[in-house]
């Protein structure tokens, strides 16, 4: 039987970002950004180790600063500081990613599947870090930040593809919305962070 991925692309109805190609690029780009900035993490936490007044590198202000984050009990949910798990998660990503410009267009239904259930977790724990950052911990991470803002694209994006390719199954007025409306709902997505972030910490941005 033809796979629905299949049948989408030799139709010609797949944005480019929804083919295999495409969309190996775009997750190399999008996991390859978030593994440097938990690498960075890593080294940091590494340091802190070593000697607790380390004064990290993104230590800005006391609202902009990596080394309160990291500090905090929020910073190691998993029994261990969070960027190591990061780096293992956003590792699979990019080889993910370098496996579908490598021509692998035969992946199954359920290795999508988990896939979408991977980056769906993803972006909820980008959501409970959100809103710990700004109503717990009381400051931010740069670094945490640009792992949030890769991940948003990767689960929006990730979510549109399957829905285009019948991995998640839906009607032709969904698909459309997807397939016309991703880039966008990623930018409002962007822009309500920014504007939530600007907001909760007005003096780390103005003064």
């Amino acid at each position: 039987m033809v796979s629905s991925l299949e049948n989408s692309r030799g139709s010609g109805v797949l944005p480019w970002w929804a083919k295999e190609r495409g969309f190996g690029l775009f997750i190399i780009v999008t996991g390859l950004v978030s593994w440097l900035a938990a690498g960075i993490l890593v080294l940091e936490r590494l340091e802190l180790y070593k000697n607790p007044d380390y004064i990290t590198s993104c230590d800005v202000n006391p609202w902009i600063s990596c080394g309160t984050v990291m500090k905090s009990e929020q910073a190691g949910i998993f029994g261990f500081p969070n960027p190591f798990f990061g780096i293992v998660c956003f590792a699979v990503v990019i080889t993910i990613g370098f496996a579908l410009l490598a021509g692998a267009s035969n992946l199954k239904r359920w290795f999508w599947l988990c896939f979408q259930l991977g980056v769906t977790a993803a972006m909820g724990l980008v959501v409970w870090f959100w809103s710990q950052a700004l109503y717990e911990i009381n400051a931010l991470c740069p670094y945490c930040m640009v792992v949030w803002v890769m991940t948003i694209p990767l689960f929006v994006f990730t979510t549109a593809r399957n829905v285009l390719t019948g991995v998640i199954p839906a009607g032709p007025g969904v698909k459309k919305f997807f397939s016309e409306w991703s880039w966008i709902i990623t930018a409002i997505i962007w822009v309500l962070l920014a504007a939530s972030v600007v907001l909760r910490f007005p003096h780390a941005f103005f003064g």
